[in-house]
């Protein structure tokens, strides 16, 4: 008798387990699911240890920390404000169960030597190995390359040539073989034609890394003599340049949706002695200066603003001043998460949170339309 009811407790102890392993089993199936279809959301972040608190980085899958840049032929940590500020950053994890952390090398003028750097064998690997270190030693979660640019002229006196195509290339081999399998390796691309079409083997790339953060703004630049949208997500009739396009191209050479990240400017451009013609819109002038979401209230008084709908992107002109301004604004990043929704892109980014208001920011409605089922 006492045998006969072991073996009915085994038998119920058992099917109790299967049964957990099943829920257990059918719950991490849904949560891998939701995480699929959820856009990721990407932060760039160029602040200091402490303005990080006034942020609610809920939502938030990446957290870049920017910039690092190379000392000889390494990766360095800059000064001890850079190494206490990547530590408190890690640290957030505990707070953020979700949240990856990153370390990225360059910016606009932080990558003068690269092309120098990693056109040896020897600069590579020495690169790489630095890499892997700081990235255990931080307990970050990989590196960004924002390398501006290979092949194709970047900041005025910046080397480049038409070998950092295969440099590029070999650089990320270095890094795959040193860094972690579980390590994150991304990098930012320019969203203009030259870059797209000149400076990476797409084909050989990708395969190799998470994802590409396209940098789908700065699309009317500094050196501009011309007004446009700088970070549209659509082309229209005048511009060619923009998010979609960018994006188009990529799966056209084969690059997985799940594989691409579009950009938004968290940040708007200006420029001064703009017509009072369209608007201000693609006329002549001289850029005058950028201004962060953050500091709208700040405007001089005067501007107009207006939505082109073809672009999906917003605008304003100051008609007393003669100032053209171009951004992104709420309605906008909420169009762009939509896209990235819509076209199963891996997700969107953004330079740079320090930018944004801490309540009812930019990020804000890009993590209100991710997380919208509609």
């Amino acid at each position: 008798m006492k045998n006969k009811f072991q073996c009915i407790y085994l038998i119920v102890i058992s099917l109790g387990l299967n049964f957990l392993f099943i829920k257990c089993s059918n719950t991490s199936k849904k949560d891998i699911i939701e995480q699929e279809e959820t856009p990721q959301i990407i932060a760039y972040y160029a602040g200091g240890k402490n303005a990080i608190d006034q942020y609610d980085l809920n939502g938030l899958n990446q957290l870049i920390y920017s910039f690092l840049h190379l000392k000889g032929n390494e990766l360095a940590i800059d000064n001890e404000s850079d190494s206490l500020t990547l530590m408190y950053l890690t640290g957030l994890k505990s707070k953020y169960s979700k949240l990856k952390v990153l370390v990225s090398l360059g910016g606009w003028t932080g990558c003068k030597t690269c092309s120098e750097v990693f056109s040896t064998d020897k600069g590579r690997k020495d690169f790489a190995i630095s890499t892997a270190r700081i990235i255990e030693q931080y307990n970050a979660d990989g590196i960004d390359l924002d390398w501006e640019y290979p092949v194709v002229p970047g900041p005025p006196g910046h080397p480049y040539s038409e070998e950092d195509r295969d440099n590029f290339t070999m650089l990320i081999k270095e890094l795959k073989a040193i860094m972690k399998p579980d390590d994150i390796l991304s990098f930012a691309a320019g969203g203009f034609h030259s870059y797209l079409e000149r400076s990476i083997d797409w084909k050989t790339v990708m395969p190799m890394i998470d994802h590409v953060n396209i940098m789908s703004y700065d699309l009317y630049g500094g050196y501009s003599k011309q007004t446009g949208h700088h970070t549209p997500l659509y082309s229209n009739d005048q511009q060619n340049k923009s998010a979609d396009q960018a994006v188009n191209y990529l799966l056209e050479l084969g690059v997985p949706a799940n594989q691409i990240v579009i950009g938004a400017a968290f940040y708007g451009r200006i420029w001064k002695d703009v017509p009072d013609i369209n608007n201000g819109l693609y006329q002549s002038g001289k850029f005058f200066k950028g201004v962060g979401f953050k500091d709208w209230e700040k405007l001089e008084p005067g501007y107009n603003f207006y939505w082109d709908n073809a672009s999906k992107a917003p605008y304003a002109y100051n008609k007393d001043k003669g100032y053209f301004f171009t951004f992104d604004d709420s309605l906008s990043v909420t169009y762009k998460t939509e896209y990235v929704k819509n076209k199963k892109l891996k997700g969107i980014m953004f330079w740079q949170l320090m930018n944004d208001r801490p309540q009812n920011g930019l990020l804000s409605a890009m993590i209100k339309s991710a997380r919208s089922t509609k």
